[in-house]
């Protein structure tokens, strides 16, 4: 998952971000509505984790514009407010769920994991693709009944695949999904962790689940 932090408390952004990256996502800090406008524009976040009191454009209105922008990307509405009018207006202007301050990661975490299984049809909490089966909120996979152990990104990257099954998903794509803008060398990142993932997912079980499309990226056969 690649989400979007919208937070201008400098130390809880980061205590985010790094909760996140922690769990093997990528996540990036917008400061302001207008760099959260700009950012989710340009980028397909897997979900944006939005605070209410920003300063200039507040979080309603953010959340307002992204969706009369046609920016469909799951939002978390983050704030302090508690009453029952901010818990609709936020709702009501386009969030998808609301969390009220303070809060546990454990909690937060596990509403974007809600979110990240929406979609045009509801994704069932462990994702299967074929014999293989990866359940995000343990991080665990399996080819059939073998656990497979795997690393924090190469989580990150097998759960890309297995969220778009049978779609041709270029480098770019995986980038965008499975690394932040803090990570600086993009050059052939990609295929170095396709790699990874073949030999442990593929070779030992003598599949070929991970194709290469000449000229395009990759696909995960369904």
């Amino acid at each position: 998952m690649r989400a979007l932090i919208v937070e201008d408390d400098v130390k809880l952004a980061a205590l985010l971000r790094r909760g996140l990256v922690e769990e093997g996502h990528a996540a990036d800090i917008a400061a302001t509505g207008d760099d959260a406008l700009w950012m989710a524009g340009a980028t397909d976040y897997d979900a944006i984790v939005l605070d209410v009191m920003l300063p200039g454009i507040d979080g309603f209105e953010v959340c307002r514009r992204l969706r009369r922008s046609e920016v469909w990307s799951p939002v978390l509405m983050l704030t302090a407010r508690d009453a029952v009018e901010d818990r609709v207006a936020g709702l009501d202007a386009g969030a998808d769920d609301y969390l009220t301050k303070p809060f546990s990661f454990a909690e937060l975490h596990a509403r974007l994991r809600a979110l990240g299984r929406r979609g045009p049809v509801e994704r069932p909490p462990v994702l299967e693709v074929g014999t293989l089966r990866l359940d995000p909120s343990t991080r665990q996979v399996w080819r059939g009944d073998v656990e497979i152990a795997l690393s924090t990104k190469e989580l990150a990257l097998l759960e890309t695949f297995m969220r778009r099954p049978g779609q041709v998903l270029s480098r770019f794509d995986l980038l965008e999904h499975a690394w932040d803008y803090s990570y600086e060398n993009r050059s052939n990142v990609v295929d170095v962790y396709v790699r990874y993932l073949r030999e442990k997912l593929d070779r030992p079980f003598g599949e070929n689940s991970i194709e290469t499309v000449r000229g395009a990226g990759y696909r995960l056969r369904r």
